[in-house]
């Protein structure tokens, strides 16, 4: 097997698993402390990389190129297939949805900070629709150039904002015990939709084939390394911050906010402000291309301008008026997002594994674990969802 073609499937992995989802890590795991928010993230880690090797069973008795759809029909049924595209659907406008919050957020701060502007939160999220859609809506290839500088950018302000923040980490915040333990559940839901890089594995089966060895391997190094990037993340933001701190800024600009006041460096402030900035612009141009390309696909339409122009409305509208009546609604569409999720990377897996193993008997690759793990992890799916609908009717306390 081609290394360079390993490697570079890790680094997908990687890539479509950091983003703007770890901006939302320290605010979903204020008051629980480092030592608990890691074994959360542990756990988490290892239920998400449990249920892509399932994946990875399902496809090994597939065409290279399946996707998941064709997969969930082959398997599941038209039903099933249907579940599969609602899914998506719905975690590609949840995702949206928190980007254009968080990045309206940020925008409005830096309009008014740098031009004394006395401007509404929506004016931001309007402009970081426009913005990314405008990409978007001109075609793949204008995404793809902007994003390569982007990411190249945001990896770079990623060290620099590590390298800033760690000498100031304190132990004392780190060995801090969760404030109130109903926040242990309460997190699951935003450090689970961080993890989500389910969708890249049918491009990166067709992209090497049906290496099971290989592919295993991927799975495991290439969702470790976010874990990694996650945790001294975690340690960075825990171990400056309080929990009172973390608890008090409510919002991604609270934290940034946090975070100047309390080290007076305005280029740490800055830093984290940037790595803000260019996470949820590369993670909304991605989302945003894959609910772009799938509604041109649904709707059936062609390249042509005027198409263009009426695929970008139904892609972009919806998640809009989210973020026009939740300005500060970051944190809760990632919550939101888990719903989909659950189902795409938990309750499908298990669902087609289960299938595909009736069919065929004791032949090919199996993830171990047997009917035990498949049960386990349907719970844990279950446990989440459970999670997400008592936040949304006040039976926990929401975090963020």
């Amino acid at each position: 097997m081609n290394k360079s073609k390993i490697f570079g499937s890790m680094l997908i992995i990687a890539g479509t698993t950091i983003g703007a989802g770890m901006l939302a890590l320290p605010l979903a795991s204020s008051g629980l402390g480092f030592g608990v928010a890691s074994i959360i993230m542990l756990l988490i880690w290892s239920l998400m990389t449990y249920t892509a090797l399932l994946m990875i069973e399902v496809h090994q008795f597939a065409p290279a190129d399946a996707t998941l759809h064709t997969l969930a029909y082959k398997l599941l049924g038209r039903k099933g297939q249907l579940i599969a595209s609602f899914s998506m659907m719905f975690l590609f406008y949840a995702l949206c949805a928190a980007y254009i919050a968080g990045g309206g957020e940020q925008i409005h701060s830096k309009l008014t900070s740098w031009f004394e502007l006395d401007i509404p939160m929506q004016l931001g999220a309007i402009l970081f629709t426009v913005l990314i859609g405008t990409v978007v809506a001109i075609g793949t290839r204008s995404v793809d150039m902007i994003n390569r500088s982007l990411f190249s950018l945001k990896l770079i302000a990623l060290v620099l904002m590590l390298f800033l923040l760690l000498p100031h980490v304190s132990v004392d915040n780190l060995v801090a015990l969760p404030v109130h333990q109903g926040l242990v559940l309460a997190s699951l839901p935003v450090i689970f939709t961080s993890f989500g890089f389910h969708g890249s594995i049918p491009s990166i089966v067709r992209y090497l084939g049906k290496d099971t060895k290989a592919l295993r391997w991927i799975i495991v190094v290439g969702s470790a390394l976010p874990l990694a990037v996650y945790l001294l993340w975690m340690l960075a933001s825990q171990g400056v911050l309080t929990q009172g701190d973390l608890m008090g800024s409510q919002s991604l600009n609270g934290f940034i906010g946090s975070l100047s006041r309390l080290l007076h460096d305005p280029m740490i402030a800055n830093t984290v402000s940037i790595f803000a900035d260019l996470a949820l612009a590369t993670s909304f141009l991605g989302v945003s291309l894959g609910l772009y390309d799938f509604i041109a696909d649904l709707l059936k339409r062609s390249t042509k301008p005027s198409h263009r122009v009426q695929v970008a409305l139904v892609t972009f509208m919806p998640p809009l008026g989210f973020a026009m009546f939740y300005p500060q609604g970051f944190i809760a569409a990632l919550g939101y997002a888990a719903f989909a999720l659950v189902v795409l990377a938990i309750f499908l897996p298990v669902a087609m594994v289960s299938t595909q193993r009736r069919q065929v008997g004791l032949g090919g690759y199996r993830v171990r674990g047997g009917a035990l793990g498949l049960g386990l992890v349907t719970l844990a799916g279950i446990l989440i969802m459970t999670v997400q609908l008592l936040q949304m009717f006040d039976a926990l306390p929401a975090v963020g």
